[in-house]
């Protein structure tokens, strides 16, 4: 079974800059040889809270929503994007407080496959 280069980044929230706190609530997965270019998130409201009792929850869902359907098919501002090129916008550094971290990569022979074990491991409770 051949495996393939691919490359991740874990999607977190950061509801307060100033103090650094964060938690992870997705991975983004691209595999350039496979054309795959996926996101899943689940955020923990109740974690959130913990560390922003005022944060805007339902803002913060609403960022994470972009990031899967920046990935997909649908009509929207990245659709004319290459993978690649999404996948660079999805992970270039900001200072907002839904944003991804560094970028690391590894070896797959199914991205669907790494993308759940990433996620279970790095953010999943």
């Amino acid at each position: 079974m051949s495996r393939d280069v691919y490359e991740y980044a874990v999607i977190r929230v950061i509801p307060k800059i100033e103090r650094g706190e964060q938690i992870n609530v997705g991975v983004l997965l691209y595999c350039q040889p496979r054309g795959y270019l996926c996101a899943r998130v689940e955020l923990d409201a109740a974690r959130l809270r913990a560390l922003d009792p005022a944060a805007d929850v339902d803002a913060v869902r609403r960022a994470l929503t972009a990031y899967e359907l920046a990935c997909g098919e649908r009509p929207g501002p990245l659709a004319a994007e290459p993978l690649g090129g999404r996948f660079r916008w999805l992970t270039a550094p900001r200072s907002t407080i839904v944003q991804s971290g560094p970028v690391h990569a590894g070896l797959t022979a199914d991205p669907d496959t790494e993308l759940a074990r990433l996620f279970d491991k790095l953010v999943r409770v």
